[in-house]
């Protein structure tokens, strides 16, 4: 051992540098279990139906259960790891999803498998903004941040492609029930390598903004539960007109709130920054039409073209491919280029894949119509991921929990409002 490598072992901020690595690691296999579990019961759903005997509205609860729970509570869960810390928060939150994820794979009827679901998406959203802050205080200088960012972007935007591929594997070859099981390894490895590498952050004291915290979480959910009610029952609905308008109130009064209270859920500095709130949009913007792909590009390989859960999973292949690139060729530019000129370029290739999207029909070859759109769309969606993340986060100071979760909850209510198919 060098005496720069005893001087480093020997000091303690030196043992947190050299496992900040590890602490990405650690962070990257936990938004991946999360990021997973958003499309690995896509393909496992006939299977889970079967089953349980679900109704196709159950069915739908399936997928709807994880969002609402996921997505309504982001800017809460922020808090909560400003509120006793980020390192405990995040163990916390992984072994509460994998206890919720065993409870799902040993469901034996309906009601016990969607209390699991939403199970998996509260503790997702208590893990989700502790992995941002987690990311933006261990790599803080330029360069090593663009990196870690392209790191936790490739898993983060990879993670849906996979989902799908590993849960036609795991139903096809195993049973449905193995698209929760898996979470547990993964689920432990995490912990592990959390526990070991991430450094612990002094909690934020504060006064809770229990108002705040009450209308933003029902306004979200109202939000995403009328977007889950217009692909059952259709956008003139009663239920969905109404649970959209009503959350929309709900929301407004929570801006109202916000603007008048001394310590704020959300502070409203935090979405009114130029660079944040354009990275919030720009995510909105790519969950509608990347969820929205992925959901018609599911039922289309399966239900129209007849292609088994692997083979309809093994298709997907090329998104995961398309968003490494669009990693890769975004991170460098980040020490160098603005937001505001990346993420437009980013939205624009996603839309180019939707476009040709538009042009398939039952006669559409895989490879001259179908591939495209996931290599567009993967390379659209890891530019943006990247960027958007890296830039809602940084220089947050005591807001970066909650400015992380906020690109999370932009991401949860564009893919529960992605269009229905």
């Amino acid at each position: 051992m060098t005496a720069t490598d005893t001087s480093v072992a020997n000091h303690p901020a030196g043992i947190v540098s050299a496992r900040r690595w590890w602490a990405l690691v650690a962070v990257a296999t936990a938004q991946l279990m999360i990021g997973l579990d958003l499309t690995i019961m896509n393909i496992a759903l006939p299977s889970a139906q079967r089953d349980l005997g679900l109704s196709d509205a159950g069915r739908q609860w399936v997928i709807t259960a994880f969002a609402l729970a996921y997505g309504g509570l982001l800017l809460l869960g922020g808090r909560v790891s400003e509120a006793i810390g980020r390192k405990r928060t995040l163990l916390i939150g992984l072994a509460g999803f994998a206890i919720a994820s065993a409870v799902g794979g040993a469901a034996v009827n309906t009601a016990m498998l969607l209390g699991a679901r939403a199970g998996q998406g509260i503790f997702g959203a208590l893990m989700t903004p502790s992995v941002l802050a987690t990311l933006a205080a261990t790599f803080p200088l330029p360069a090593e941040r663009a990196k870690a960012f392209g790191i936790y972007g490739t898993v983060m935007g990879s993670s849906s492609g996979i989902g799908v591929l590993l849960g036609g594997v795991l139903t096809q070859y195993l049973d449905w029930r193995w698209c929760m099981f898996v979470n547990l390894p993964v689920a432990a490895i995490a912990a592990a390598v959390a526990a070991y590498a991430v450094r612990p952050a002094a909690p934020v004291h504060r006064r809770v903004d229990v108002a705040g915290a009450l209308l933003a979480t029902l306004g979200l959910m109202a939000v995403v539960y009328g977007f889950a009610k217009a692909a059952t029952d259709g956008w003139g609905a009663a239920a969905t007109i109404g649970s959209l308008v009503s959350g929309a109130v709900v929301l407004a009064a929570f801006v109202v709130v916000e603007a008048r209270t001394s310590v704020p859920l959300l502070p409203l500095r935090v979405v009114l920054h130029r660079r944040r709130g354009g990275s919030y949009l720009a995510v909105l913007s790519l969950a509608i039409g990347m969820f929205a792909a992925l959901f018609f590009l599911t039922f289309y390989l399966q239900d129209v073209r007849a292609w088994s859960p692997v083979k309809a999973g093994l298709a997907f292949l090329p998104l995961t491919v398309g968003l490494m690139v669009g990693v890769r060729a975004a991170a460098p530019l980040l020490v160098r280029a603005s937001a505001v000129s990346l993420l437009p370029a980013g939205l624009l290739v996603i839309a180019g894949g939707l476009a040709l999207l538009s042009f398939a029909d039952v006669q559409s070859g895989y490879w001259p119509h179908i591939m495209p759109v996931f290599l567009l769309v993967g390379l659209g969606t890891g530019w943006v991921l990247v960027t958007a993340n890296s830039t809602a986060t940084q220089d947050a100071g005591p807001d970066t929990a909650v400015a992380g979760a906020m690109v999370m909850t932009s991401q949860q209510v564009g893919a529960s409002s992605a269009p229905p198919c």
